[in-house]
């Protein structure tokens, strides 16, 4: 609950002001009120809600004049509910997204410029973050922290096995068979649909060589030989016994799926807290971080979140959503969020939280990182071609068929964009 809940809480207990007080309208006494919709970078949940309770207070004491209200969301729908507030006109100011979901708001007139309020400090910020967030040459996000996945080894079963820990793709298809034999699949695989695809298949598509739409992004580009060879290179392992058995409907979950019971020996695509659940699960000796995997190339999925300025946000209270802005993006705030999160600094004078192993092997994968590719059809696209990849995994159809199928559903999606 944010500090502006709690405060319409307390009005409400002791009836000394109306319920237009809390309204989404203002704030009632003059001052601006900027809403933020805020999604879970701190995956402990009593952590987040304590983290930006903190962060509105503390905002708010350095800026009186404005009410600072941030609101905890849920990744579920997070597009349904976000399009809806842009469709109606009600909602948030601000919120934090992807840069393919920045592309996607802006083609429908969604967002707002947001080049002013980092206008005093766009040189500390690395250059990629802020490319990741522009748009025919103009900022639509603000870089707050960026992400960086790569690939978790259970060490213990693969030294068990007299293993090495693999770090490219004829790696894993040769310990894949030797696994087996012992009832534990090398890699695992996310293929439910509640897992976006930068965090199962694309990194494997990018490490192939292939791209999920063409240069100029009016195409889709995963049907290619590129994009075979990487869901090739997944129903290989399935046959083999290298993947779960589910798999294709496998969540992203690392608590209580077979990689936490010792039933599958890497994760190809791990971010910070996931590495602690499996280190919680496994013990922190048995679990060590190493680059991401190679196929023709090394990739794998980092990028930047964005706070970006909606459409819903007016005039009079411009400046204070840039005041906002600047403050979130600050140096103090993203020295406690990454903290916090476990996540990167978008600035380059911000130094990473830790400099520890993992962090090393994470500075190192920052090379390697793509942040996804912007299309104002990027989830719908995802959203057919998931559904292929499951098959593919099941046993239904070809890796050529199935990606052949989801380049026609995607194609029509493209045109009617």
């Amino acid at each position: 609950m944010s500090t502006r809940l709690l405060r319409c809480a307390a009005v409400a207990a002791a009836a000394t002001l109306t319920a237009s007080a809390c309204s989404a309208s203002g704030a009632g006494d003059g001052r601006s009120e900027v809403t933020v919709w805020m999604y879970p970078v701190i995956k402990d949940e009593a952590a987040s809600k304590k983290f930006w309770e903190r962060t509105e207070s503390t905002f708010e004491k350095s800026h009186p004049d404005t009410d600072l209200n941030i609101e905890l969301q849920t990744f579920d729908k997070r597009d349904a509910q976000i399009s809806a507030a842009l469709a109606a006109g009600t909602g948030p100011d601000i919120v934090l997204i992807t840069p393919d979901q920045a592309a996607t708001y802006n083609k429908v007139q969604g967002l707002l410029p947001v080049d002013d309020a980092v206008a005093a400090q766009r040189g500390a910020f690395f250059p990629e973050t802020l490319k990741a967030a522009t748009i025919d040459g103009k900022l639509y996000g603000v870089p707050v922290f960026q992400n960086i996945n790569s690939t978790a080894y259970n060490t213990k079963i693969f030294a068990d096995a007299g293993l090495a820990l693999p770090r490219t793709w004829d790696d894993v298809r040769k310990a894949a068979p030797v696994l087996a034999k012992k009832g534990i699949a090398v890699m695992d695989y996310a293929g439910s649909p509640e897992q976006t695809l930068n965090l199962s298949f694309y990194p494997l598509l990018w490490q192939a060589g292939g791209r999920v739409f063409s240069g100029d992004g009016k195409d889709v580009a995963f049907d290619s030989a590129a994009g075979v060879s990487a869901l090739q290179f997944l129903v290989g392992l399935k046959k083999a016994g290298g993947l779960p058995a589910d798999a294709a409907t496998e969540g992203p979950a690392v608590q209580g799926a077979p990689i936490a019971a010792s039933k599958v020996a890497m994760r190809p695509v791990t971010s910070l807290p996931e590495l602690a659940q499996m280190r919680a699960a496994l013990g922190a000796k048995n679990v060590s971080l190493g680059p991401p995997l190679q196929g023709r190339v090394r990739a794998t999925y980092g990028n930047p979140g964005l706070l970006s300025l909606t459409s819903i946000n007016k005039d009079e209270n411009r400046d204070a959503a840039y005041d906002v802005l600047a403050y979130l993006s600050s140096p103090t705030v993203q020295k406690s969020l990454n903290t916090a999160a476990g996540s990167f600094p978008t600035r380059t004078d911000v130094k990473a939280p830790d400099t520890g192993p993992d962090y090393q092997v994470l500075n190192e994968a920052l090379q390697f990182a793509n942040p996804g590719e912007s299309s104002p059809a990027a989830r719908q696209v995802m959203a057919a071609l998931a559904p292929s990849i499951q098959a593919a995994l099941g046993g239904d159809l070809s890796p050529e068929k199935a990606l052949d199928k989801a380049a026609g559903e995607a194609r029509e999606l493209l045109s009617r964009s």
